[in-house]
């Protein structure tokens, strides 16, 4: 098969990309070796067209368009010019894109065209407590009506989508794959004691301003605790930084932001499990995910870890056998999560040891990787 994915994501040097384009990077190299053909086409970070061939995967990078009024449509149409010139060269099977991908792409009849719902504006607009965009609500409607089929990567992204947009194709759950190669326990790297890390987009529906109100309580007990957060700054519509807005959080106690709480800025995908490997526990007290690549990400790396209770939590992690969940939005339950994993090393080192062995039963690539291929192989049949 010749699988095509839309996307701007797929992660390229000097660039920050999100999940989407890390699950990219696990399984479209795997579908190669798998010996399938895949191809990436996206906007380019750069006014420059650029193509180039990763682990056997074919990425277009194309010019970006920056016409005020227009740039939708510009890029729209760069991007299916260049899928009908592939479909020429090499006919494609599938064109799978995330929500909003496929409002403005022209189907080609001997294409199957697929969703894969990683979290899309009708998603989202919950948690972040703001009413739907009448664009970006149009695009969502229009793309979900040209799928054939949908892959969804958890229960819970499949269900509340549901509540606002019509799933009445052909939908599966397919959980993420995670790349049990690179997350890996690095025995020659020591955590650093009272260290706990977050890493992820800064942004209140990560739960990052929640995480710091915990903080204090777990200073409280462990005054020499600190807190690492990792990761790109978000930014109002104002243009002002939701870090500098975190950093006049009042905390009592505590004087955070000189020495204790520390913005550590992006980390590179080669250096993650690095930064996993020195936190004592990893702590992901996200308001609402579609699944999140963090947590079994730092579970491979066999870190005790702190997920969200809401949404998919309770899809990766058994609260207090693989993991701990916690409510996202009650810093003192957040804390005492934490603080579970201060307080007791044998059992949290015990529940690491099993968080890594339920994230390679459950995200497994190789598994994953087939199932992806058999559900694309059925509805190109």
């Amino acid at each position: 098969m010749h699988i095509c994915f839309i996307s701007n994501e797929y992660p390229k040097e000097g660039f920050p990309h999100g999940g989407v384009g890390t699950f990219l990077k696990t399984i479209a190299p795997k579908l190669v070796e798998a010996g399938h053909k895949v191809s990436v086409v996206g906007i380019n970070y750069t006014n420059l067209n650029e193509s180039s061939i990763e682990n056997g995967v074919t990425i277009f990078r194309l010019k970006k368009n920056n016409k005020k009024g227009l740039t939708w449509f510009l890029n729209a149409k760069a991007v299916n010019a260049k899928i009908k010139e592939i479909n020429l060269e090499n006919p494609i099977d599938v064109v799978e894109s995330a929500e909003l991908g496929l409002a403005f792409i022209k189907k080609i009849k001997t294409i199957k065209y697929v969703i894969r719902l990683h979290g899309g504006h009708h998603f989202f607009a919950e948690s972040e407590n703001r009413g739907i965009n009448k664009w970006k609500g149009f695009q969502e409607k229009r793309s979900f009506k040209k799928a054939d089929a949908f892959i969804a990567v958890s229960n819970y992204v499949k269900d509340h989508t549901a509540k606002y947009l019509s799933l009445n194709k052909l939908t599966q759950i397919i959980f993420y794959p995670v790349n049990n190669t690179h997350f890996t326990p690095l025995k020659n790297v020591s955590y650093e004691k009272n260290s706990i890390v977050f890493a992820g987009t800064v942004c209140e529906k990560k739960g990052v301003r929640q995480l710091i109100q915990a903080f204090p309580f777990v200073k409280e007990k462990y005054p020499e605790a600190i807190l690492n957060i990792y990761g790109r700054d978000w930014f109002f519509p104002d243009g002002s930084s939701y870090i500098e807005m975190l950093k006049n959080i009042e905390l009592p106690k505590i004087q955070p932001f000189d020495h204790d709480v520390i913005f550590k800025g992006t980390v590179s995908y080669d250096e993650i499990p690095e930064v996993y490997a020195k936190a004592e526990v990893c702590v992901f007290p996200s308001h609402m995910e579609t699944l999140g690549l963090v947590a079994p990400e730092a579970m491979l790396c066999e870190k005790p870890v702190v997920f969200t209770a809401l949404g998919p939590g309770p899809e990766v992690i058994i609260d207090g056998y693989n993991g701990y969940l916690a409510n996202p939005y009650e810093p003192k339950n957040i804390a005492e999560q934490i603080l579970k994993v201060f307080d007791n090393q044998g059992k949290a080192k015990s529940i690491a040891e099993k968080g890594r062995q339920s994230v390679l039963e459950k995200f497994n690539p190789e598994i994953i990787v087939q199932q992806n291929i058999d559900f694309y192989t059925e509805i190109v049949k």
